[in-house]
């Protein structure tokens, strides 16, 4: 028994020390060894980015009691070869909109355009109720990141026509079609998507709600050949569920559940992309024992395939994780 607390005091020391790192502007490398990825801290809502042939992997920080969700910081790592990871000084904080209110955000997603990365993010706003989108620019995957409008870009006023609750503008998921327009997905209870013009940091259109049975979070897009993947988490506890269309503009055909309740954590928030010729699903779940769970969460990754007929496989969830490539 006192070489179990012991080794608990030990693991808590690193985890102190490695979270203190991320606060002194060095690049800090190591080594993952399976699923979650990550273990020295908590880490939510994954995107992943490839840029330059280099994995970026983009994610909230859980912090707190593990009683509620605090994510005051967005952080970023790198590989690879998914052995090997950069995890980098922090490139974003909840603070540096100055419209947002506290201390805490929700899920977000970096893309690149014309040699800039743009961050779309959501927290409470200050002076208008409820929860808002906003977006910060920067010259490199690895940021620094600032504000790139001085205001919120969604903000809940602006979809109160779909839905009463406050809380629906959230979980930004920015993607770039083959003729180069822009789009944005979003939402909670209703899925949402707008134009974006070319800058990327203004709304090119209405927004319109998409009809997908049972959505609750978490859009993400993806394509292969002809086909769009619309991936989200439906449910509570989530599951991950996914449709699909031959246009960005849907209609969508529901395919059903791709990835179980991960784990013991209650939110299922997952990213898709393809890097050196495979397919890779990232997510979350409560992995790290004996604190994780729905509001101390890590992410994870593994494999993504297709059926014959391009509709996806069910995701299996391993402690492995993936395998370390070249």
């Amino acid at each position: 028994m006192k070489q179990v607390y012991q080794y608990f005091i030990v693991m808590g020391a690193v985890l102190w020390f490695f979270n203190a790192q991320a606060q002194d502007g060095k690049v800090y490398k190591f080594q993952a060894m399976g699923n979650p990825v990550i273990t020295h801290k908590y880490t939510a809502d994954p995107a992943a980015l490839i840029y330059n042939d280099i994995f970026y992997l983009y994610a909230g920080q859980d912090t707190g009691d593990g009683k509620r969700y605090n994510i005051p910081n967005w952080l970023v790592f790198s590989t690879e070869d998914f052995k090997t990871w950069k995890e980098y000084p922090i490139p974003l904080k909840t603070s540096d909109f100055k419209w947002a209110k506290g201390h805490s955000s929700w899920a977000s997603q970096v893309i690149e355009r014309d040699g800039k990365f743009y961050w779309y993010t959501c927290s409470e706003h200050a002076t208008i109720h409820g929860k808002a989108i906003g977006v910060a620019v920067a010259d490199s995957p690895t940021g620094p990141f600032i504000d790139a409008r001085g205001s919120a870009l969604v903000t809940n006023d602006m979809t109160t026509e779909y839905t009463k609750i406050s809380w629906d503008d959230i979980d930004p998921s920015p993607w770039i079609d083959d003729d180069g327009q822009a789009y944005l997905f979003w939402g909670n209870t209703q899925c949402y998507y707008a134009k974006l013009k070319d800058n990327m940091i203004e709304l090119d259109g209405p927004i319109i709600p998409v009809d997908l049975p049972e959505f609750t979070e978490a859009p993400w897009i993806h394509k292969k050949d002809d086909w769009y993947y619309l991936s989200y988490a439906s449910g509570f506890p989530e599951k991950t569920v996914y449709a699909m269309s031959k246009s960005i503009n849907g209609p969508w055909e529901y395919k059903g559940i791709l990835n179980e309740i991960a784990g013991n954590s209650n939110t299922n928030h997952q990213s898709i992309v393809e890097y050196k010729g495979a397919w890779y699903f990232v997510y979350h779940n409560g992995g790290i024992q004996t604190e994780g769970g729905s509001y101390h969460r890590s992410v994870c990754i593994d494999y993504l395939y297709y059926n014959d007929d391009n509709s996806l496989k069910r995701v299996q969830m391993t402690s492995e994780g993936v395998k370390s490539i070249k």
